[in-house]
């Protein structure tokens, strides 16, 4: 069964950003250029903490192996799932064919799979991968600039589940199969 997403506590984000606004203000007036060079760090830290927090992907854009972009705002209608994986994780490897099944029995009607590969080999070689194991569904490489819009798992695999309004409503980490997918999306 999938976890329900955490959801960034309103309060604390308008704190934070109040005290990012107070010192900016007070930056303005400041003469000691020391002074202002910590201001605007805390004024940053705050602003970078504040944005950790929200790593829930408002949206995402990733490009595939094959060249595709993929953007949340391009499959609003639709749930969508992002599965970290990588070619050497036992536990994705036992999770790909359940993937498979769920992306080929929804990709046309109501669900899609993306997959992003925590692997340090070449694109050729994950791609290589995804076809030996019948991998329908998009895989991205997971460079910094894609895992940057998640924030990098801690284990594999780990996945994140978007409702058809583009709202992230999941978070997995460890394996998900079929069935637990479909009940969870069955009962929303």
């Amino acid at each position: 069964m999938m976890n329900p997403a955490m959801k960034p506590d309103i309060a604390i984000i308008d704190h934070a950003m109040q005290s990012m606004t107070a010192r900016l203000i007070v930056f303005g007036t400041v003469r000691s250029t020391r002074r202002k060079a910590n201001l605007l760090r805390g004024a940053l830290i705050t602003l970078l903490l504040v944005c950790s927090g929200l790593a829930c992907a408002a949206d995402f854009s990733l490009q595939d192996i094959q060249g595709k972009t993929h953007r949340l705002t391009d499959y609003r209608g639709k749930w969508v799932l992002v599965n970290f994986w990588a070619t050497w994780c036992p536990p994705c490897l036992k999770e790909i064919p359940e993937l498979v099944s769920l992306h080929d029995a929804h990709h046309d009607k109501d669900l899609l799979v993306i997959g992003i590969a925590m692997d340090s080999g070449s694109k050729k070689q994950v791609a290589k991968f995804a076809r030996a194991h019948g991998i329908s569904y998009p895989v991205v490489m997971g460079d910094r600039r894609n895992t940057a819009q998640f924030g990098v798992p801690e284990i594999l695999p780990v996945s994140y589940l978007y409702n058809p309004g583009g709202e992230q409503v999941s978070y997995q980490e460890g394996e998900v199969t079929r069935a637990s997918v479909e009940a969870y999306i069955n009962k929303k």
